[in-house]
């Protein structure tokens, strides 16, 4: 596979956005120039995801963009998406690959450089690395590692990593010293009162 061509990824969480419409939201972002997305409802129920995963789909379509899915490979198949975001409790890269073919991409979301490491090596396109910052979300995967920890990540594995976790405007400039491919964030974008601005506000300051 090609190296990841988005600078921006964005992770869906219809919870962040309460009272809007998902699919709204995401075609706001996308508006806004986002050009990668992670549907990422883990509640939702087989059927209910991939009647959400076929609408985003079509919009990613309409404005260019990538659409991955969180750990579904049927779906993610099922819609022809660009591919899946994989981490430890999911099924191997090895077998996802085998499932997928060698036109998909697959993520791979780590929270320690052995486990950056490992799925390289096993395949992985590109790397979520995290949480760098304090966020809600992600507190259950662990204390922010900071921008030291990422600045090893980047340096010591060979395929892109992306930055996650508490991904702000206000930190985005010193998260980007660190040599990462790009960010990948939820509620900066999710949860803003205009999404559309929100977004281009971010892509600008990642092009610098």
């Amino acid at each position: 596979m090609p190296p990841p061509n988005f600078d921006l990824y964005l992770i869906t969480d219809r919870k962040l956005a309460p009272g809007r419409n998902l699919c709204a939201v995401v075609e706001q972002a996308l508006d806004g120039g986002v050009r990668a997305i992670q549907l990422r409802e883990k509640d939702l129920g087989g059927k209910e995801l991939f009647e959400l995963a076929d609408k985003i789909s079509a919009l990613c379509r309409r404005y260019n963009a990538q659409l991955f899915i969180n750990e579904r490979i049927d779906v993610a198949l099922a819609v022809d998406a660009a591919g899946v975001q994989l981490g430890k409790t999911s099924i191997p890269i090895g077998i996802a690959r085998a499932l997928l073919g060698a036109n998909k991409s697959i993520g791979y979301s780590a929270h320690t450089l052995k486990e950056a490491r490992v799925a390289a090596l096993d395949g992985a396109d590109f790397l979520l690395f995290g949480p760098v910052y304090f966020t809600p979300s992600k507190a259950p995967y662990g204390a922010p590692q900071g921008l030291t920890v990422l600045r090893e990540i980047v340096d010591k594995v060979a395929v892109p990593v992306y930055a996650i976790g508490g991904i702000k405007t206000e930190n985005l400039a010193e998260t980007i010293k660190t040599g990462v491919r790009g960010v990948a964030l939820i509620s900066a974008v999710m949860s803003a009162a205009d999404p559309v601005r929100a977004a281009k506000s971010i892509l600008t300051m990642l092009a610098r």
